[in-house]
């Protein structure tokens, strides 16, 4: 079994407030929910209105297959108009 996690750090420029920061950033966490089948979930800076941090987390049979899915999922992010991608950081989970 192999598993990682992605953590993508977002500053959204336009969100004069959480809703509006909420609202952009909402599509990129249920669109992965559906397109990618990963578990994801806004896991930083939820008070802050232009910052975002958001955590994905997949496991699949082999490694190739877990860097595929998130090789896809990091480009449907950077996809996303209403977002600017300030940093990702891949974290294996090791087994035992």
């Amino acid at each position: 079994m192999h598993a990682c996690t992605l953590a993508v750090e977002l500053h959204v420029p336009a969100a004069g407030s959480l809703k509006a920061k909420r609202a952009a950033i909402r599509p990129i966490l249920d669109g992965a929910r559906a397109r990618f089948r990963v578990a994801a979930a806004e896991v930083g800076f939820q008070e802050q209105w232009q910052r975002a941090l958001l955590g994905f987390a997949t496991v699949a049979g082999e490694a190739h297959q877990v860097e595929e899915v998130l090789d896809k999922l990091e480009r449907f992010v950077w996809s996303h108009p209403d977002v600017e991608v300030v940093a990702t950081t891949r974290s294996w989970l090791e087994d035992g």
